[in-house]
C-alpha cells in the first residue's frame, strides 16, 4: 500500500476531491496547512507573505492505484504557475479499520 500526501492550492481541492471520487478514490483525508516552496512566500506591495494557505490531501491505496491517484492529482490541481503544490508518495506497512478490525488493503 502507498500514502499520496499532496500539498495543492485551496482553490483546486475541491476539483481534485471530486476528480478522485469519479475515478473510485472516495476515501481521503483533507487537512488545511500553511507553509512555503521553493518561491519563499510572497511579496505583494509592502507585506511578506511567509507561509501561504494550502490544502493537504492524504489517500492510502493500493500500490498499483498509486500511479493513477497521482495522474489525477497532477492533471486536476496543475495551473503551471509557481505555487502548484506537491505530492508525495510514502510505503504503508498496515492498515486497520478500527470498527471491524480488518487489516491490509481490506480496510481501505
Amino acid at each position: 500500500m502507498k500514502m499520496v500526501l499532496a500539498i495543492v492550492r485551496p482553490e483546486k481541492m475541491k476539483d481534485v476531491e471530486e476528480r478522485l471520487k469519479e475515478s473510485g478514490f472516495p476515501s481521503l483525508t483533507e487537512i488545511s496547512v500553511r507553509g512555503r516552496g521553493k518561491q519563499k512566500g510572497i511579496t505583494i506591495g509592502q507585506m511578506k507573505y511567509d507561509k501561504l494557505p494550502k490544502e493537504m490531501l492524504m489517500i492510502v491505496c493500493a500500490d498499483q492505484d498509486t500511479d493513477k491517484v497521482v495522474s489525477i492529482i497532477l492533471e486536476t490541481a496543475r495551473t503551471g504557475n509557481i505555487g502548484d503544490g506537491k505530492v508525495f508518495i510514502l510505503n504503508v506497512e498496515d492498515a486497520v479499520t478500527i470498527r471491524t478490525a480488518q487489516r491490509g488493503i481490506e480496510a481501505l
